[in-house]
Order: C-alpha cells, then sequence, then structure tokens
C-alpha cells in the first residue's frame, strides 16, 4: 500500500484552498484599493479646483485693486489741480474764491503725497504714519536737528520709491519753479492688500500643510512652471522637476485642468502613503501568515517525527524480543534432530536460517539506540550480504560484485548488511525474478561508495522523491518502510547517504551508498 500518495493528494488539496483563499484575499484587497485610489483621484481634482478657485480669486482682487489705484489717481489728479489754482497768480483787485480748491485738499485723509521742490528736498508732506518720535525710539541720543535730518532723508527716500513705481507727478507751479507731487496707495488699499495676501497664504499654508491630501503637483503645461504643489521644495525645484514629474507619471495617470483661460495645466499625483501600506499590506500579511505556518509545520513535524522514531524503534525492539523466545527453540529442536542422527544438510540448512534469524533479530534490536561502529572492512560486509542472497534468489538473477580492493571504514557490520540486503532485495523485485544486479565498490580521500544497480523498470521521475518515505511501496503487500529504515541507518546512524544515482524507466536504477571515511 502506499500510503504516501494519499498525504499527497490531501497536500495537493490543501494547497489549492490556501491559494483559492490568497486569491480571494488579492481580489477582496484589490477591490478596495481600487476604490480609494478613485476617492483620493476625486480628492486631487477637488485640490485643481480650489487651485483654479485661488487664481480666479487672485485675478478678480488684482483687477479691482487696479481699478481703486486708477481712481485714487485721479483723485490726485483732481488735488493736484486744486493745489494749482491755489498757486494761481491773480490781479489785486480780484479777491479769488479758494472753498472748493481748500475742501478737494481738505478731503484727502488717507493718500500719502510727499511733496519735493526743484533741489529734491521736502517741501511738504501729508498722510505719512510716521514722525520724528519714531526715530526718537532708534537714536535716543541724537538732537532735535538731527533727527528732523534723519526724518526728511526717509522721506526722500521713501519719495524716490513711489516716484519709480509711476506714482509722482511734476508741475510748473509758478513761473520755472517746478514741484514734485508723489503719492503710494492709500491706507485702505494698503489694509486690503495685507488681508488678500493673509487669506492667499492661509490657503496655500492649509493646502502644503494637509496632511489628508494627496502629493500632488499642478504645472502650466505651456510655460512648465509649477502652480501649486504640496511636495517638498528639493523636488520640484528647477533640478529635480522634471525626474519628480517622470516619477509621478508612472504611478498615477496625469489629469488635465482647463481654467477656462486659454490655459491648460496637468496634475500629477501620487499615491497617499496610507494606500501604498494598503496596497502592500496582504502580501505582508501572508508573509506573516507563512512565516508561523511554517514554524508550526516544522516544530509539529518534528515532533512526530520525534514519535515515529519512537514507534519504529518500539516496534523493532519488541519484534527482537518476539523473535527471541522462537529461535531458543528452534535451537532445540535442531540439537534434538542431531542427537536423532537426522539427516545432516537439512540439520545445517536450518541452522543457516536459524542463524540468520539470530541476524535479523539482533538487527532489530539495535534500532532506537546508538549502535558501535567498528572500523572494518566495507568490502567484506557487502560479500557477506552476496553470499546469503546468491542461494535464495532466482537463478535468472545474476549476482556480480565488481573487483575492488579492501576499504577500510567505521560502520556497524549487521545494520549496513542490512541496508545493502534491503537494496539488492529491491532490485531483485524490479527486475521480476529475472536480470543482472551489479555492486561496484570504490571511494574518495573523504567517502566510501557502494553503488548497487540492476536492469529492472526503473523509478518515474515524478515518484524519485518519494521512494524514501514511510508508505511508499509499488508491491500489493508490505508497509512501506525498507528504504524509510534504510535511509535512517545509513543517515542517522553513519552520518552517510543514500541517494538515487541515475535510473531510466525500464533501464534500470543504480542506487549509491556514501559512508564517510
Amino acid at each position: 500500500m502506499n500510503l504516501y500518495s494519499n498525504k499527497q493528494k490531501w497536500k495537493i488539496a490543501l494547497l489549492a484552498i490556501a491559494l483559492l483563499l490568497v486569491g480571494v484575499s488579492l481580489f477582496v484587497s484589490h477591490t478596495i484599493v481600487k476604490g480609494v485610489s478613485e476617492r483620493e483621484r476625486e480628492r486631487a481634482k477637488q485640490w485643481a479646483d480650489a487651485i483654479k478657485k485661488k487664481i480666479e480669486l487672485v485675478q478678480l482682487t488684482n483687477g479691482a485693486f487696479t481699478h481703486i489705484r486708477q481712481l485714487e489717481r485721479k483723485k490726485i489728479e483732481t488735488w493736484l489741480d486744486a493745489t494749482k489754482e491755489l498757486s494761481k497768480e491773480t490781479p489785486l483787485d480780484i479777491i479769488p474764491d479758494y472753498t472748493l480748491p481748500l475742501k478737494i485738499i481738505n478731503e484727502n485723509k488717507d493718500i500719502p503725497v510727499i511733496v519735493l521742490d526743484d533741489q529734491k528736498s521736502i517741501s511738504a508732506f501729508n498722510n505719512i504714519d510716521f514722525d520724528t518720535s519714531y526715530f526718537r525710539s532708534i537714536f535716543p541720543l541724537a538732537s532735535k536737528k538731527e533727527l528732523k535730518r534723519i526724518f526728511e532723508d526717509s522721506l526722500v527716500k521713501l519719495a524716490n520709491s513711489w516716484n519709480l513705481k509711476g506714482q509722482g507727478f511734476t508741475i510748473e507751479v509758478y513761473t520755472d519753479l517746478f514741484m514734485t507731487y508723489v503719492y503710494n496707495d492709500s491706507k485702505g488699499i494698503v489694509k486690503l492688500e495685507k488681508e488678500r495676501d493673509a487669506l492667499i497664504n492661509a490657503f496655500n499654508q492649509e493646502l502644503i500643510d494637509n496632511q489628508g491630501l494627496i502629493p500632488v503637483l499642478l504645472i502650466d503645461s505651456t510655460s512648465n512652471q509649477v502652480i501649486g504643489s504640496n511636495i517638498s521644495k528639493e523636488k520640484t525645484n528647477s533640478k529635480n522637476l522634471e525626474k519628480t514629474r517622470k516619477e509621478l507619471l508612472l504611478v498615477n495617470q496625469p489629469i488635465i485642468i482647463d481654467f477656462q483661460n486659454g490655459k491648460k495645466s496637468v496634475l500629477y499625483f501620487d499615491n497617499s502613503p496610507e494606500l501604498k501600506q494598503l496596497m502592500y499590506f496582504p502580501y505582508i500579511q501572508f508573509a506573516i501568515i507563512g512565516l508561523f505556518v511554517l514554524i508550526g509545520y516544522i516544530i509539529f513535524s518534528t515532533f512526530r517525527k520525534a514519535e515515529q522514531n519512537q514507534v519504529w524503534a518500539g516496534m523493532a525492539k519488541e519484534t527482537a524480543h518476539q523473535l527471541g523466545t522462537p529461535l531458543s527453540s528452534l535451537m532445540a529442536w535442531i540439537q534434538l534432530l542431531e542427537a536423532q542422527n537426522a539427516d545432516p544438510m537439512i540439520t545445517e540448512e536450518m541452522m543457516k536460517d536459524v542463524v540468520r534469524l539470530d541476524k535479523v533479530t539482533d538487527r532489530f534490536s539495535k534500532i532506537g539506540s546508538i549502535p558501535k561502529l567498528d572500523d572494518m572492512d566495507l568490502t567484506q560486509t557487502v560479500k557477506n550480504v552476496l553470499s546469503y542472497l546468491r542461494p535464495r534468489v532466482s537463478d535468472k538473477v545474476s549476482i556480480e560484485l565488481m573487483p575492488s580492493q579492501e576499504i577500510s571504514t567505521k560502520h556497524n557490520g549487521p545494520l549496513m548488511e542490512w541496508v545493502v540486503e534491503n537494496i539488492c532485495k529491491n532490485a531483485v523485485d524490479a527486475m521480476s525474478g529475472k536480470g543482472k544486479l551489479e555492486i561496484t565498490i570504490h571511494s574518495t580521500p573523504e567517502w566510501a561508495h557502494i553503488d548497487i544497480k540492476d536492469n529492472g523498470k526503473g523509478i518515474p521521475p515524478k515518484k524519485m522523491k518519494t521512494i524514501f518515505e514511510p508508505g511508499f511501496s509499488t508491491k500489493k503487500r508490505g508497509w512501506g518502510l525498507g528504504l524509510t529504515l534504510v535511509k535512517r541507518i545509513v543517515k542517522e546512524y553513519h552520518k552517510g547517504k543514500v541517494f538515487v544515482l541515475e535510473s531510466q524507466v525500464d533501464v534500470g536504477t543504480t542506487f549509491r551508498i556514501s559512508v564517510p571515511l
């Protein structure tokens, strides 16, 4: 019977179930990952829409500020007209009415104005939000004259900066007397711009610091400039931008964003760290489960082998014990036959079988205990086996021992004879009682080899790895433990090796037994 084939079927069935469970788990995890990926793609689109709203807000506010600045420029122009009206020369007999110009000039409560004479010195100023007291806190030891000079120098520098921005007028106040009037944005515009910039900065900071937002990169498709991103500046600078773009392109298909202003942008985005972990989680989980299963298998396999060893040792010792009594009885019957002058050939052959049974009993008694290894001739041990087998096998089976010299190695004679006998008997069975059995003994610097070659039916490749497993047998009767015991004796007791050197179906098989020298 072949117990191992049934075990193999169970292994295949369990493996198929395990693969099915793995497949189902991977399918479910893939479905979850796909859903999360789609949601992250939508979040990336929402982020792009937020950037679009930001751009629209900036464009709208810039347009509004431009319009307000134009109005303030006209207001300054009106203020200058009123100033020029006050500077006009009038006849002494006419009393001019300055009510309207004065009203216009006095209405300017928020637009800063600095007036410079033709020598670029301060002539007048209005709505300036600092004075000499400001510089007093910076220069506490300065005199009033020095503070006044510092204050006027600051006004001149401020006026020049305003003039560079195109916010100035040079007019002829009197004949050949020119004055420069420069102004800046009103306090209201400055305040509104600060609030707008604060809102935009807060908006940008919220996008960058948002831990729930996936890594995104929005690039203008025409200029290839970064419009918005929450990726580190090191990765989005001019040196690494193209590399980062290609890396993101490999992860997700980019999204084209149309801002409806003649410009299109490309949105590149990466998977979130949580999604990446989710993608690898099933494999990590299977690896951990597989590790636990492997450890459990090794532990239980060790326990099982230890239990099998105890069972085999117990069976062998019990068999040796049970054989002891009938052997003693047979010895007595042989002695009785000899005393009764029975045919000597009968008693001689009976004695050979009794001796053989005694040797078998000795073999079984050694299973489970550490055998004694003696330094003896391995070739002689093999010859002893062959001398016993030749008269007990079919005459149609030729057994040949190739010429070999004495090879001395440490081994247990009875157990090694059992090994060779077992393999030889299997070879005779494989030849169906007809064929040629060749035994070759040779050595290398480290090993002594016994090659047992037959020309029987051979071993199929698919069974090559299972022949030494418990329960494997090609016979209708038998427990399938012969080669298992052979392997145990050679490997565990003699620290050697036994394996199929070569085998071909319908050609023959060669077993090799290797014992260390």
